[in-house]
């Protein structure tokens, strides 16, 4: 059977395919795993691979800083050559980053099938790039693995030409899968210097390149009533660092700034946090899974997933300082009685992605799809 290409580039698409390569393996189909370069930082890319005992990328390309379109561009030139090289049955791409449009761009103009994983998710923001890239990727596609009954429904309300089935988010494999390992490796608690704080990330262009609200976020996370453990992405350093916030921040007593962590790391910080401030599409799922079960804020003015809202595990409070702090404060006064189970699956949707990946390859070996 023909192998299958796995494109990859960021922390979150190595993550989230993590459950999909040990599925793949497991009906002994090939994978090749190629890495786009467009996280050049060890901490957010290559750690994580060996982290997550993936196997080593067959190609990993060297791109430099540039801005989006530049960078897509290098990336489907160099894609291109990379899956020429191999000529697999399949190529994966996963979510919505430059990675993700890029290697769908050069799969298509090699006529190569792509499948897409975490398909149809929608926030209706068109300020977001990440909205753009899923949208043109989703209409590319010929798999599409939605991870729930909306991001199905999106998909079919758009008329896709490929075909979609509900699967779950594979970030709750992830999760289950890697849990029981974080929590016997990861010394990350012995660093933290409270005995409760709340989790918070930013790293979107939307919220770090404006320095308007970046101000009010630090304004919020200043002023926040219980204490703040904050890894910093490498964007969000460079901005505030630009925008004079950083050492604010720094000097703060309540605040612990901490570098990119591990995947491992970020779990356990996970798991024994408080609550969750944040401008992530993972951390919003991650945080439903059962063994985290910890309620979110999303720092955005618009989710492309609405199930963690509807869950009741998040809720939408914008980039406004003054609104931040009041739903903060609201959430510490009383916390809500969350779900037992993820809005986002059960833990096997990387098992559902590798049967279908492996029915559309013998389909096509026999010319039946």
């Amino acid at each position: 059977m023909a192998s299958i290409a796995m494109v990859v580039g960021t922390r979150p698409e190595i993550i989230k395919m993590a459950p999909v390569v040990r599925a793949l393996r497991a009906k002994s189909l090939d994978v090749v795993l190629i890495h786009s370069g467009q996280h050049y930082e060890v901490e957010l890319s290559e750690r994580f691979i060996e982290e997550l005992r993936l196997p080593a990328p067959k190609f990993k390309l060297r791109i430099k800083r540039a801005d989006q379109a530049v960078q897509v561009g290098e990336m489907t030139i160099g894609l291109s050559r990379a899956l020429r090289s191999v000529r697999p049955g399949l190529v994966l791409v996963q979510g919505d980053t430059n990675t993700t449009l890029a290697a769908t761009l050069a799969s298509i103009k090699l006529g190569l099938p792509v499948g897409h994983v975490e398909a149809g998710l929608r926030s209706h923001d068109w300020r977001m790039p990440e909205e753009h890239n899923r949208i043109v990727v989703d209409h590319l596609s010929e798999l599409l693995f939605a991870p729930t009954e909306l991001a199905l429904r999106n998909l079919i309300a758009e008329r896709v030409h490929g075909r979609a089935c509900v699967t779950g988010n594979t970030i709750v494999d992830a999760v289950l899968q890697e849990m029981p390992v974080a929590e016997k490796r990861s010394k990350i608690m012995e660093e933290v210097r409270f005995d409760e704080y709340a989790l918070v990330t930013v790293h979107r262009a939307e919220n770090v390149d404006d320095p308007l609200t970046l101000r009010s976020l630090v304004t919020a996370f200043l002023n926040s009533p219980i204490p703040i453990v904050f890894p910093v992405h490498p964007r969000t350093e460079n901005r505030l660092r630009e925008f004079g916030l950083y050492d604010r921040l720094a000097q703060a007593s309540h605040v612990q700034l901490m570098p990119p962590v591990s995947y491992l790391d970020m779990l356990v910080l996970l798991k024994n946090c408080v609550l969750v401030m944040t401008d992530s599409g993972g951390l919003q799922e991650e945080a439903t899974v059962p063994c985290i079960r910890k309620p979110v804020l999303v720092l955005r003015a618009s989710t492309e997933r609405p199930e963690a809202i509807e869950a009741g595990f998040a809720k939408l409070v914008g980039v406004n300082a003054e609104g931040i702090l009041s739903h903060l404060k609201a959430l510490l006064e009383e916390m809500p009685e969350l779900p037992s189970e993820s809005p986002f699956g059960d833990g096997r949707s990387g098992e559902r992605i590798a049967e279908e990946s492996a029915r559309f390859l013998e389909a096509r070996r026999t010319n039946a799809f």
